[in-house]
């Protein structure tokens, strides 16, 4: 599949702002955990722990996406969540859990993103595999997090993303476009500069997916 390319008006802006991110995230170490996109699940599917990506971000122009994802799911305040409720808007998806530290990291930014963009026809989503109810609810008022996450105990909402794109690192972030087909992910702690640029070629594009 194709990385992040300077090809088209909207890879080159994407390229332009993670140029200023490049150092922090050529650098990036989050309380010694080793950068890895190897894991987070292991070949059964079964969660084996913490795991790190290297921050990669991958794009997909719009006639090379898969889906749309049909993702569904009850989340810890228990309404019920699908993102196909949701389709013509940009959604963002992140997979997270309570003690996990880039989780932690990124929170701000999610949470940054998720006010910011409230009136911009972006959704964010987060889904997590790991955390009962009290640490996940914790966790949420201790971030401020606005926006709702599938607690996904049985492991259905992951293993409906990972039948569309890879997302072998926790944390894994994923942009939807206004059809539900992936249009980008990072892997590991996302800078919020670009999650930003990637919404923002989301959302510029037509409904049909062309910019």
């Amino acid at each position: 599949m194709p990385d992040v390319r300077p090809s088209t008006p909207r890879h080159r802006t994407v390229a332009r702002r993670l140029a200023v991110v490049a150092t922090s995230v050529a650098t990036l170490g989050v309380a010694g955990c080793s950068p890895s996109v190897t894991g987070g699940w292991d070949e059964s599917g079964a969660e084996t722990g913490y795991v790190s990506g290297d921050s990669s971000v991958t794009t997909w122009d719009a006639g090379d996406r898969t889906g749309p994802v049909e993702l569904a799911g009850t989340a810890y305040d228990g309404a019920a969540v699908d993102v196909a409720d949701w389709r013509g808007d940009v959604v963002v998806l992140n997979t997270w859990y309570a003690s996990c530290p880039p989780c932690r990291a990124e929170a701000p930014d999610l949470v940054a993103l998720a006010t910011d963009y409230a009136d911009d026809g972006v959704h964010l989503l987060g889904i997590n595999s790991h955390d009962d109810a009290g640490a996940a609810l914790a966790y949420e008022r201790t971030f401020e997090v606005p926006y709702p996450s599938v607690h996904d105990a049985d492991g259905a909402a992951v293993a409906a993303l990972q039948g569309v794109v890879p997302v072998q690192a926790v944390p894994t972030t994923v942009v939807l476009d206004r059809e539900g087909n992936v249009a980008a992910r990072v892997l590991g702690k996302v800078d919020g500069s670009t999650l930003r640029a990637l919404v923002d070629d989301a959302l510029a594009e037509d409904p049909g997916g062309s910019a």
